[in-house]
């Protein structure tokens, strides 16, 4: 064999492998096993962060009481109440946001709500007492839940949204017109001509105009809008 004819295999053998890389299928299969490891650690940095909490909280509602009293006992079920209301909320959110149906702003308001309560409770008696390193210990916690919430309904949403761009950019489309491919730049050709001052330009939008899909959708939006902003 020569080293054109080697050479040539290479390259054939480079695509096919490529090709199956690059399937949608193998794409979202890797995205779900990315998803499974960020639900994974993000959860058990949340439950073990308010679990941190947990033992100021009941501190805090204790006060002064005695010691396996009623009242000292009852105070360990304040911070489980709040937990778990955040923690029901942000399971509904791991469902939503996989499926990017947006939530109402109670949802948020009550996560928000959740959280500040929590770290209330937690840094009270520091801020009481003016101790700065015992705020600073206190503060950690509850704000790192704070932020891991934020950020992994927020993480979920992209997941999806790279699992749908994958699949749009990926999907062949023949044109009615000659059998042709219909590529990105036909469908950014259709959604320019279609557009015309005052019309929101959204993904929604977008496949009614064109008729492309799902997944593709989102990425022609942000084109157009970026080529409309830039005049």
């Amino acid at each position: 064999m020569s080293r054109a004819q080697k050479l040539a295999q290479d390259a054939a053998e480079a695509a096919e492998v490529r090709a199956y890389q690059t399937d949608p299928d193998v794409v979202a299969l890797r995205i779900e096993r990315v998803r499974r490891q960020v639900d994974w650690m993000a959860w058990s940095g949340i439950v073990l962060g308010l679990g941190f909490t947990m033992t100021n909280v009941q501190t805090f509602a204790s006060a002064d009481t005695a010691v396996w009293s009623l009242p000292w006992l009852a105070a360990w079920v304040l911070d489980p109440t709040v937990s778990l209301v955040l923690l029901a909320i942000l399971r509904a959110e791991q469902v939503t946001a996989r499926y990017q149906v947006r939530t109402g702003p109670w949802v948020r308001r009550a996560k928000w709500f959740t959280l500040a309560a929590t770290y209330v409770m937690n840094t009270w008696t520091s801020f009481m007492a003016g101790e700065a390193a015992a705020i600073v210990l206190h503060s950690v916690p509850p704000l790192v839940v704070f932020v891991a919430v934020e950020a992994v309904t927020d993480l979920r949403d992209k997941l999806t949204d790279a699992v749908l761009v994958a699949a749009g950019e990926r999907r062949v489309v023949r044109s009615v017109e000659g059998g042709r491919r219909k590529l990105f730049a036909d469908y950014l050709a259709e959604a320019r001509a279609a557009w015309a001052p005052g019309v929101e330009i959204t993904p929604a939008w977008v496949r009614q105009e064109t008729g492309c899909s799902r997944g593709l959708s989102p990425r022609l939006a942000r084109t157009l809008r970026a080529e409309v902003a830039n005049g």
